[in-house]
């Protein structure tokens, strides 16, 4: 891969990106559910993952780049119908409500502006994508194979806890409850966990240890830039924020005994 391939990348895949939020802005001041917002930047960067992975460049190799391709679509399926079927069942995000009430009458500026940077947000993840399904080793090796376990632990885990909350919220008898089971007795966050775990995949297919292709050290970016939004940004801070106000002590109290993101055995 050239320089000057890798920063043509870089700005299609911007410049993609951008458009796409530009289009969850669209939707959000349509409809009023902040809720959407999160289904298209999940479907946005999934399909611009995919293309990057995709694009003919003569140093890839065709069967690693369906195998990344293939990657970014299951994630971006998966998580995307996961994260539509919660958005139809409200009115609001509460964690982007919040901030639309802060800013008052100029929330409609102002979130247009906090949804771009959600979409250069996402662009160290396609880039990631991109340098692992462009190798240019003709051969799958036992990085590829750890790899695809770890996509597969990933997606399946993080599937798991979801189905595991969505049991807990369904039944009636558990409104206003904290969810202490399954996989959420070993963190407070075990699907955002997952989540993480998901993007060193890239990293393992992409990094050339012998020095072969230093490009590949990009897609450390992404699986950091993913724990950093989930564990400080987007994620757990904003989440445990509106549990603590609607679930109060008992919140506090699974925050007490229970892990924040790395599942561990609970504390007395």
């Amino acid at each position: 891969m050239t320089v000057f391939e890798f920063l043509v990348a870089l700005m299609a895949m911007s410049i993609a990106l951008s458009a796409i939020m530009t289009v969850a802005w669209l939707v959000q001041q349509r409809s009023g559910n902040s809720g959407w917002v999160d289904t298209i930047w999940t479907f946005g960067v999934g399909l611009t993952g995919m293309a990057g992975a995709l694009v003919p460049m003569g140093s890839g190799w065709p069967t690693r780049q369906i195998l990344v391709a293939s990657f970014a679509a299951i994630w971006a399926l998966r998580l995307g119908v996961h994260i539509a079927s919660r958005s139809a069942g409200i009115s609001n995000d509460p964690r982007y409500a919040e901030k639309i009430e802060a800013w008052g009458s100029d929330a409609p500026r102002q979130m247009f502006w906090f949804l771009q940077v959600q979409a250069m947000a996402g662009l160290p993840l396609v880039m990631s994508i991109f340098v692992a399904a462009h190798r240019p080793d003709a051969r799958l090796s036992v990085w590829d194979a750890v790899a695809i376990l770890v996509m597969i632990i990933a997606v399946c885990g993080e599937g798991i806890a979801d189905w595991q909350l969505n049991r807990f919220k369904s039944n009636p008898a558990n409104n206003g409850g904290v969810n202490e089971a399954g996989l959420w007795k070993l963190s407070r966050h075990p699907n955002y966990f997952f989540e993480a775990l998901g993007w060193l995949a890239y990293p393992l297919i992409a990094i050339d240890l012998t020095g072969g292709y230093p490009w590949g050290f990009i897609a450390l970016s992404g699986a950091a830039c993913m724990y950093w939004l989930l564990v400080y940004v987007s994620g757990i801070p904003l989440l445990e924020k509106h549990m603590l106000r609607s679930r109060g002590e008992a919140f506090r109290a699974y925050q007490r005994r229970t892990n924040a993101f790395f599942p561990g055995p609970p504390r007395d």
